[in-house]
């Protein structure tokens, strides 16, 4: 009998034995994407988040304080797109929809995992 993947869950948080909180199927699978998607990558105008790993993350901080236009709106869709291959490459990125109003965009993602599918949702990129 084969037991799902288990692992620690991003951000940390504690548990009720007073460990840090461990998951398994959608719960690590929402884990390791929102890791991804939520940490600061290196790009030409900063080193990155991560002093171990200064490339890893997808960047979306870049989208800041730009024009909130359908060319935002695709290059959201390209970061996610991106990370998501280069730092997960088990997950499938089924959907990705872009909201847009005056003060923020809100991402939000559909993937699959082996038999774990989740939506999540990343607000606030703007």
């Amino acid at each position: 009998m084969s037991r799902a993947p288990q692992n620690l869950l991003i951000p940390f948080r504690r548990d009720r034995k007073r460990d840090f909180a461990v998951g398994t199927g959608p719960e690590l699978l929402a884990s390791k994407v929102r890791q991804v998607l939520l940490t600061e990558g290196a790009t030409p105008h900063s080193t990155g988040e991560l002093p171990w790993r200064t490339s890893f993350g997808a960047g979306l901080s870049r989208l800041r304080h730009q024009r909130n236009n359908t060319v935002l709106t695709e290059l959201a869709r390209v970061y996610v797109r991106d990370a998501l291959a280069r730092w997960l490459p088990g997950v499938q990125l089924v959907q990705i929809e872009v909201e847009q109003n005056t003060a923020e965009i809100a991402l939000r993602v559909r993937i699959h995992e082996r038999d774990s599918s989740v939506t999540l949702e990343v607000s606030s990129v703007k």
